[in-house]
């Protein structure tokens, strides 16, 4: 029997959309009812005013709303969604491409193989230990699809392929209703599933009543107790009481050191965050800026005082367009700011740290792929080279506000502002 397709209009499935979803959400303080984005870490709840950040125990859990009839016992399928940049690394160059996917997270016929549109016209909720009904336990690692799906995809890109890297990933499960009537039925539509016409046995399925709940972590500095600050995107906030940056981690809420260049002036600028990161390179020489001349093979006389200065890999902390994102990745690595750095939190506006630093480490290869020359060395060498992240910074450059643009007037660096507006998405 072939797989399941959703036959209502609103719900193909898709292999490349670029929509965030709705969250039906309540404050956790007041009860108050909330709407979020799919994007959305820190909330400030309108009615008591009480600030909390949202995490996930490995990954974000969502259910579908039902309409099935009063009587009917839900069953809740689960479904493993990706979305994030994908970036090939070939010999003829580096292509890029957005994904935004849905697959089953349990391998069966039975079901259709993915919630296509659905999570995108539909509020959601979280999983919670409330939500009644019975969940299928996840079979099918992520790794396992997403490797399915990318051997597929990988079939029309030219050989070898070199690397491949997905950056700024969002990792989650939905859970699609359905009941049992010998047949499984869509419980959104109420209909049996397309070409559904085998009996249900759900003693061959493992799984049992919800126990995911979702942590929420009082927005308030540990340094000094002060309310933090944050875009409702943000990865990291800020404390404007004791000048402190926090990120929140396993542990709880982590100090992060942080650096900026000064303003440029009388110019009206906006502050755009970039993760600076020192690493080991094994199977290429690259500790100093005299390294990097060499390896990047820049039209520059090299000068003693470049062996005393180290070299870092530098990647944008927040959401742009996969393009954007590897030419800002090899224009702020190659220009090294780091001579005018000041150990502060700059005065001005500064857009929010929307992009982990887990994603950014794992651009560090792709970052080398792409300034490394002549680019037969990549073909070369960047299948034995290694690199592993030791330290990192998280630092602020000024950009200045142009009509179309946000422009870093010392390196020539520009990012369109209606694309950074629209990041947001990604």
């Amino acid at each position: 029997m072939g797989p399941k397709i959703w036959q209502d209009p609103c719900s193909a499935p898709i292999a490349e959309k670029n929509i965030s979803f709705l969250i039906d959400h309540q404050c956790p303080q007041c009860g108050a009812p909330a709407e979020l984005r799919e994007t959305d870490r820190f909330f400030r709840c309108p009615f008591c005013k009480v600030r909390s950040y949202l995490m996930e125990h490995r990954f974000f859990r969502y259910v579908l709303p039902h309409k099935a009839p009063a009587n009917k016992e839900l069953l809740y399928f689960p479904y493993w969604r990706f979305k994030g940049m994908l970036f090939s690394c070939l010999p003829g160059g580096i292509q890029n491409r957005f994904l935004d996917i849905s697959r089953q997270a349990v391998d069966t016929p039975l079901f259709p193989v993915s919630v296509g549109l659905r999570s995108q016209a539909m509020k959601l909720r979280f999983v919670s230990p409330e939500t009644e009904g019975w969940f299928f336990r996840a079979t099918l690692p992520f790794d396992q699809m997403l490797q399915t799906f990318l051997d597929q995809l990988n079939k029309n890109l030219p050989r070898p392929l070199l690397h491949q890297a997905h950056i700024g990933e969002s990792l989650s499960m939905l859970y699609a209703p359905f009941y049992v009537e010998r047949t499984v039925v869509d419980a959104i539509l109420n209909r049996p599933v397309p070409g559904g016409n085998e009996a249900f046995d759900l003693s061959e399925f493992s799984g049992g009543p919800a126990d995911w709940r979702i942590r929420f972590l009082p927005a308030l500095c540990p340094n000094c107790g002060w309310d933090m600050d944050g875009r409702r995107d943000a990865l990291v906030l800020h404390c404007r009481n004791c000048e402190s940056m926090w990120r929140a981690t396993k542990q709880g809420m982590t100090r992060i050191k942080v650096a900026s260049m000064p303003d440029p002036g009388n110019e009206k600028h906006i502050y755009l965050p970039f993760w600076r990161i020192q690493a080991e390179v094994h199977g290429l020489s690259l500790t100093t800026y005299t390294d990097l001349v060499k390896a990047a093979n820049l039209p520059k006389v090299p000068q003693p005082k470049w062996d005393r200065m180290p070299f870092y890999f530098w990647g944008p902390a927040f959401k742009v367009r996969p393009r954007s994102f590897l030419r800002l990745t090899r224009q702020v690595t190659l220009c090294q700011p780091q001579e005018r750095l000041k150990a502060d939190i700059p005065k001005g506006e500064k857009h929010p740290v929307n992009l982990p630093l887990s994603e950014s480490t794992e651009t560090l290869k792709l970052n080398l792929a792409n300034f490394l020359k002549p680019k037969q060395r990549v073909v070369d060498r960047i299948g034995n080279i290694r690199i592993h992240p030791k330290r990192f910074l998280l630092a602020y450059l000024p950009f200045s506000e142009r009509h179309h643009d946000l422009v870093q007037t010392d390196f020539n660096i520009a990012v369109n502002r209606n694309q950074l507006a629209l990041a947001g998405n990604l």
